[in-house]
């Protein structure tokens, strides 16, 4: 079980006797605990079976506490616009992967593969229970059958997590083995042949529940609705957690997955300037011979133990390994064969590439809650981080002998033993980074109705290219400030400053060129409010922040070159300001709403005044909304046990890495979700109304990344 939180002062201890209560509601069976939740004694005997399901909607996307400024706390007192998404919500929206939940996030769009645009800015690096080592990093996605929440911490969050993008954090968290036994068992049918199921089973080995074990394995198998194209995942996952003291425990974890897609690595479709599709979505520059292949390992452990009452340690290791193969036809240019101004057909390029990583991350936090030191009392966090990965690139291409494929009329097959297929493939890159860290927090609480928070950290980064032989070491601060004023306990005002840091890429680190240079920083200043109204019923946020990215290297025009090569400056600047709005209201016992808007205007605020920064085009920044929007309502209908959802979500205009139009979009989605007993059913229809749109842009010669058209998912579960 979960190791208790140092015990906090005022105002959070109030909020731990709720979010008690609220657990032990959660616990009784739901009838009971929505009686329970509305009447002020206790019930004198169990609710009865025909109102099984009343009130089960309450509180049903709610997470009263966040790990993700490191230390257990309450959302209201973290002085950062912070998002949380729970396993429930993952359920209902019948989601798979992370890409699936980017609607309920305010400020967090698709820009390709696993890559996000975060508040204007371009990344893909996400974190796992805290630490590095995504073992989807490249081409595939993150899956999300293995955890329990999404965590996203929004702006620079350099002091908390190291280097890394100023648009903000994604954390996942993992299940963990329950003492409560628990077996569930699912299978799946949906649209493009999709199939599929899991098991999954936790509880204690013991009757005293010293020892826990989780273990779980979840396989899904479909088509696409692009040509040749498919996804077969398995993922195997399984915990081992034993109390070793009362107060203290130690967790173990494993995760295998392994991902094949046929007819991958996916491309876009071509498009004109205007952004309208020149092929249809279904169009597949690869060939069924393509494939795509995953296999990762994950192995974690987790040592959390309250040594007193006010003092707790946590300790955290991770290691992954990962391999990532790929044999794909890239579009290479295209061509306008019967010269009506229109391009009909694209050129290939054949591809063979394999892509290994290797990582291992590590943190160890102190949490102390200082207690009252004359009219102030302190929380204070302190801790040292680690993380060292190792990637390789072995890759070939050719042009020879690669037939051109229609836009139109595509004919597939036309590759098969073309002599293209065989070879070594050469070592084209070898790379190490290293980041070392230790950073000092004071939450201080003044009184009853002001919250300080103050944070410095100092990183170490090594980056090295064995092939080049080019390396560097640096060293950098990171800063966090904020104050959160309560003018009632269920309402947070703040204001914050945070900055983060990035380490050039080893690339631009050439002496020759004008290098080594200084990191890309990032600086934030968010203004925000936060409530937890009616007990938690009525939890709205709303933010207003201004992001500058500075350092972002570029061609110096004012030196001529040397030895033919062109000089470098960082001398690059963006930024990024923006508002955003979310929402997460129980209407009724019986009906959630949940909504979210984001406006985000990134803007080119000094280059070299020739060439755009990387992702920039001209002022603007690719695939950056300057209006995202998403919603979520579910309404349960107690006499059918059957609760009804609608969802939907809109994307503005942007514009692709080329300068084209990507058309804004609006779709909706819908989940009719029925419980009786054991059985859970869900009728999941995603894009009702068949819209045809780009979930984002890339480059001319790829195209867009067209949505998904109508698809249906039915899902049928049982739980004991």
């Amino acid at each position: 079980m979960p190791l208790p939180s140092p015990a906090p002062a005022r105002p959070v201890a109030a909020r731990k006797g709720r979010a008690v209560a609220a657990l032990a509601l959660a616990l009784l069976p739901p009838g009971l605990a929505a009686r329970a939740a509305e009447a002020p004694e206790p019930l004198a005997e169990p609710a009865p079976a025909e109102i099984l399901v009343v009130g089960r909607v309450a509180r049903l996307y709610r997470v009263p506490e966040t790990s993700i400024g490191r230390m257990a706390t309450d959302p209201l007192d973290i002085p950062q616009s912070v998002t949380l998404l729970n396993r429930q919500l993952i359920e209902d929206q019948g989601a798979r992967d992370i890409t699936d939940l980017y609607r309920n996030i305010a400020g967090v769009t698709l820009f390709s593969y696993s890559g996000i645009t975060f508040r204007g800015f371009r990344q893909d690096e996400v974190f796992y229970d805290q630490l590095r080592g995504d073992p989807f990093s490249g081409f595939t996605v993150p899956q999300l059958f293995t955890v329990e929440r999404v965590e996203v911490l929004k702006g620079p969050a350099g002091m908390l997590f190291g280097p890394g993008a100023p648009g903000g954090v994604i954390n996942y968290v993992s299940k963990q083995p329950e003492e409560e036994r628990q077996l569930a068992a699912q299978a799946a049918l949906g649209s493009f042949d999709r199939r599929g199921g899991w098991l999954e089973a936790t509880g204690r080995l013991d009757p005293e529940g010293i020892v826990t074990i989780r273990a779980a394995g979840f396989h899904e198998e479909q088509a696409s609705f692009r040509a040749n194209a498919g996804l077969s995942t398995t993922i195997l996952d399984g915990g081992l957690a034993v109390r070793l003291a009362p107060a203290t425990r130690l967790v173990l974890q494993a995760t295998h997955t392994d991902q094949t897609a046929p007819g991958n690595r996916l491309r876009g479709v071509p498009t004109d300037d205007a952004g309208r599709f020149l092929a249809g979505i279904s169009w597949n520059h690869n060939e069924p011979s393509d494939s795509l292949a995953l296999r990762a390992t994950a192995l974690q452990a987790r040592l959390a133990s309250q040594l007193t009452p006010t003092l707790s340690l946590d300790a955290r290791l991770r290691h992954v390994e990962s391999r990532e193969e790929q044999q794909y036809h890239e579009p290479f240019g295209l061509l306008d064969t019967d010269r009506d101004g229109t391009p009909d057909t694209s050129r290939r390029q054949y591809r063979d590439q394999l892509r290994t990583f290797q990582s291992l991350a590590g943190a160890v936090s102190l949490a102390w809650s200082a207690g009252a030191i004359g009219p102030t009392s302190h929380r204070i966090l302190a801790g040292v981080d680690f993380a060292s990965s190792d990637q390789l690139f072995f890759g070939r291409s050719t042009t020879a002998g690669v037939p051109t494929l229609s836009l139109r009329d595509p004919i597939y097959g036309r590759t098969e033993g073309l002599p293209y297929k065989t070879g070594p493939r050469p070592l084209g890159a070898d790379t190490r980074a290293v980041r070392r860290g230790v950073y000092l927090q004071d939450q201080v609480d003044i009184g009853r109705w002001l919250t300080l928070v103050g944070g410095l950290r100092h990183d170490r980064f090594e980056d090295a290219d064995r092939l080049s032989g080019a390396g560097f070491t640096g060293t950098d601060m990171s800063w966090r400030a904020g104050i959160i004023g309560r003018p009632r306990p269920d309402v947070a005002l703040y204001a914050s400053w945070s900055t983060s840091f990035e380490p050039q890429p080893i690339g631009n680190q050439d002496a020759q060129r004008g290098g080594p240079f200084p990191p890309q920083t990032g600086d934030q200043v968010e203004l925000g409010a936060r409530t937890a109204l009616r007990d938690g019923r009525v939890q709205l946020a709303a933010a207003l922040y201004q992001i500058r990215r500075q350092n972002l290297v570029q061609v110096d025009p004012t030196q001529p070159p040397v030895g033919g090569r062109e000089q470098l400056a960082a001398l690059g600047e963006v930024r990024s300001r923006g508002f955003e709005l979310e929402a997460a209201i129980d209407v009724t016992p019986d009906w959630v709403v949940t909504a979210n808007y984001g406006y985000n205007d990134t803007v080119v605020t000094a280059d070299n005044g020739r060439n755009p920064l990387t992702n920039a085009v001209g002022s603007r920044f690719a695939n950056a909304p300057r209006h995202q929007a998403g919603f979520w309502t579910r309404y349960q209908l107690p006499a059918l046990r059957t609760a009804v959802a609608l969802g939907g979500e809109h994307v503005s205009e942007r514009i692709s890495l080329s300068g084209q139009r990507v058309r804004p979009y609006t779709i909706f989605d819908a989940s009719l979700i029925h419980e009786r007993g054991p059985l859970r059913l869900l009728l999941r229809l995603d894009n009702i109304f068949d819209a045809t749109y780009a979930a984002s842009g890339f480059i001319d010669r790829t195209g867009h990344f067209p949505g998904e058209p109508r698809t249906l998912l039915f899902e049928a579960r049982l739980s004991y």
